[in-house]
């Protein structure tokens, strides 16, 4: 090659090609890597070199070379492809490889509007400088090739348009503690911002993407989940578009219930009209949920909620369905359908499912929620009176309809609303949980808006994090994280803003918060148990018990400091109920593993203090944030040992944490012969968690006569979910043979976080 060409550098100077110069970064990035080969990657790059080629491109040829040689023989090449991308990060956020000082960057982001302005109102030079001392840039060196690709994409502060990055993970990490502890007492405050800096920085607690994305900039609306209840009016059906608007546009995944709207036919104006049914304003808030792109960090998403025995639900069971036309389908929601035990008992005995517009059954659709036994006597009463409007149905039929839309779409979920309300935090005659939210994990009190400044509706909004299972040397080690993810977050409530007022007095009313885990998967292979044959059973047990248990002391602590959260009396922990006296009894029979932990005093302590928080634990998808951390997504198992994710940048490869030691422990999704094994276990957290669980149901055609999944597989399923006192059912997985063309490659279908949508953290 001629020597004589020159390249053109970052800052538009050019000077004489160094070769030695490329290999230098790149044994760098090698450095205390296994199995990678610098010259491999040199080889793989094949750069066309030209007079005048920009270094950065010359960079960015080098990264992707690295990348394209990940695989399970070799996995660390995920690391020096990384410690590439960081390097390529930096220049071009500072030009430089070192970061500057953090007072320095601070002021420059301020001054340009990147960060929010409180933080040089806050925080002293001498804060930062402290602040300085205890960040640890060499920490990005953890992040794995696919992790850094999503913090660009995602996280790090930015000029989308013309793709400029102006800051590193460290700096993002280290910032988001200081605004988050920005209101505590200056005495203390350092101590939490360190204590917290290192607890997300070292990947023990997860952080969902609005928080990541957000906290430190002049966007001050955090919350993953946004609830939003629709009345059968109107102006509430106006006001709940208008609201799914504004959250859409600040990053948050959507609920929506719409199961008070009246059915087709129904009379308006006493007889003047008819009603057009459910579909025209499902497409309403179709519209609405797309009408923004969320700044580029997700698309917005939301899912639609409604009950089995609504009139129209034959029609809108196939909503998502391909055949048909655009005038009878609105594909681009999720729709959630909400079952109960009465319904399940007809399926069993072979009964019949009677169907009715809720207004014309009063007081049927709230008692669905808030008086189980009250339900069952007006449901019975309504059945036998044949004024009323109402049609009759097989149960099986109506149950495999709607089986079969999950199974052919993936995407029509199953929310419990006994489980919802029998065995949760809320008393559900005073505050009924009637919705959960985009991905299934959120199950939260909520009050339809009236106008978009109703002050008597209640948005419910919830705002997410994880414990990164697979960094735990011991179950102690979750009193400390809990302190400091219940802290963090109750903080956020008071730091971040509400564009609507029914939110605002929801969240400071009730000061809602989910926490729950990722890396499950690599903490069962670490601990050498299975998904599938029970072995796991009494660890999951332990350590749900250990979450929950030290989430409520936090709490519990926090209130004692602070106050307990104004809507307290609403819940039953007031009583003092905690989950260990409301749990499925059923559950008996799959463990005989103890409570370890002195729940009696902390019952006592609770309604003596109150808790900060009405809700501290839920189980979340977690997909984007579990690849940062390079850990196995949520609770659920891996496809593959290498999981495969498309972006922008083209395909992004990660292997499950310690590969090559682990490879034999792991229990891989389609190695698993029923999803008996994984219901138990979401059976057994649900008992602890005080929300509820983003919990899958997976098919192998392949295991079954002639490649089809037989009804009565699904139906059985679905009843065991509810056996086990599971409240929802989030995706419905069919392997579909890309599985097998990757080979141990995982190919992810599914969307985006739903904060992740939204809720994924």
């Amino acid at each position: 090659m001629n020597q004589s060409l020159f390249v053109t550098k970052r800052n538009g100077r050019q000077e004489r090609i160094n070769l030695d110069k490329i290999h230098r970064v790149i044994n760098w990035a090698a450095e205390g890597l296994h199995n990678v080969s610098v010259s491999q990657v040199e080889l793989r790059s094949h750069i066309q070199f030209y007079d005048g080629i920009k270094t950065a491109d010359i960079h960015e040829t080098i990264i992707k070379a690295a990348a394209d040689l990940i695989s399970c023989d070799a996995p660390d090449y995920q690391y020096l492809a990384a410690r590439l991308a960081i390097f390529h990060l930096r220049k071009k956020a500072w030009g430089q490889f070192e970061p500057p000082a953090l007072a320095d960057h601070v002021t420059r982001m301020v001054a340009m509007g990147k960060y929010d302005k409180h933080l040089l109102e806050d925080y002293q030079t001498e804060e930062f400088q402290q602040m300085d001392r205890f960040i640890d840039h060499w920490r990005d060196m953890r992040f794995s090739y696919a992790a850094v690709k999503q913090l660009e994409g995602k996280y790090l502060v930015q000029n989308r348009v013309s793709g400029e990055i102006y800051e590193s993970a460290q700096f993002l990490y280290v910032l988001v503690a200081a605004c988050l502890f920005s209101g505590y007492p200056r005495a203390t405050r350092m101590d939490y911002v360190e204590r917290f800096y290192h607890a997300i920085s070292l990947f023990k607690i997860s952080l969902p993407t609005p928080i990541m994305a957000g906290v430190r900039t002049p966007t001050r609306q955090f919350s993953s989940c946004v609830l939003i209840e629709c009345d059968d009016s109107l102006d509430s059906i106006n006001a709940t578009a208008g609201a799914i608007v504004k959250y859409v546009s600040q990053r948050a995944g959507i609920g929506i219930n719409a199961g008070r709207i009246r059915a087709m036919g129904s009379l308006i104006r006493n007889g003047e009209a008819f009603h057009t049914g459910c579909v025209p304003f499902y497409k309403h808030f179709q519209t609405a949920v797309k009408s923004c792109s969320q700044g580029g960090v997700r698309g917005g998403a939301a899912t639609l909620f409604y009950p089995l025995w609504h009139l129209e639900v034959e029609n809108l069971l196939v909503l998502k369905n391909n055949r048909g036309v655009e005038g009878n389908r609105v594909r681009h929601m999720d729709y959630g359908v909400q079952i109960n035990k009465l319904m399940y008992q007809r399926l069993v005995k072979g009964a019949e499912i009677t169907l009715f517009s809720p207004s014309d059954a009063p007081g049927l659709y709230d008692a669905f929620f808030a008086d189980q036994e009250e339900f069952s006597r007006l449901y019975l009463l309504y059945e036998q009176d044949s004024t009323i409007r109402q049609l009759r149905v097989k149960a099986v039929e109506l149950f495999s309809l709607m089986m079969q839309e999950r199974a052919s779409t993936g995407r029509i979920y199953i929310q419990n609303v006994d489980h919802c309300n029998t065995h949760s935090p809320f008393n559900p005659r005073i505050a009924p949980v009637r919705q959960s939210n985009l991905c299934l994990e959120i199950a939260l009190p909520t009050r339809p808006l009236h106008d978009i400044n109703d002050e008597k509706g209640e948005i419910a909004l919830c705002t997410l994090s994880a414990f990164n299972l697979g960094t735990l040397e011991n179950l102690e080690e979750l009193d400390e994280l809990a302190t400091l993810a219940v802290r963090a977050l109750d903080a956020l409530l008071d730091y971040q803003h509400y564009p609507i007022t029914a939110a605002k007095r929801g969240a400071l009313g009730r000061r809602t918060l989910g926490i729950g885990v990722i890396n499950y998967a690599y903490y069962l292979a670490k601990n050498g148990v299975r998904y599938s044959d029970g072995s796991a059973n009494n660890l999951t047990h332990r350590t749900f018990e250990a979450m929950q248990y030290y989430l409520l002391k936090a709490s519990n602590t926090l209130a004692r400091e602070q106050g307990a959260c104004e809507w307290f009396d609403q819940t039953t922990y007031a009583q003092g109920i905690l989950p260990i006296d409301t749990y499925k009894k059923d559950l008996d029979t799959l463990c005989d593993e103890p409570l370890h932990y002195d729940w009696e005093t902390l019952r006592k302590n609770i309604v003596s203090f109150g808790l900060r928080n009405s809700t501290l634990s839920a189980l979340m998808p977690s997909e984007t944030s579990s690849q940062i951390s390079n850990s196995t997504n949520g609770i659920e198992p891996p496809r593959g040992y290498i999981s495969i994710k498309a972006s922008k940048d083209g395909i992004l490869r990660q292997v499950v944490p310690e590969y090559e030691r682990l490879r034999e422990s792991y229990e891989l999704l389609w190695d698993m012969p029923n999803n008996d094994g994984y219901l138990q276990l979401a059976g057994l957290m649900q008992k602890f968690v005080d929300q509820a669980i983003s919990a899958n149901t997976n098919y192998d055609p392949l295991r079954f006569v002639a490649g089809k999944i037989p009804m009565k597989q699904l139906l059985k399923d679905l009843l065991t979910a509810w056996k086990w006192g599971i409240k929802t059912l989030y995706y419905h997985n069919t392997r579909d043979g890309a599985d097998d063309i990757q080979g141990d490659m995982q190919t992810d279908h599914q969307a985006d976080d739903c904060a992740g949508g939204a809720c994924k953290i």
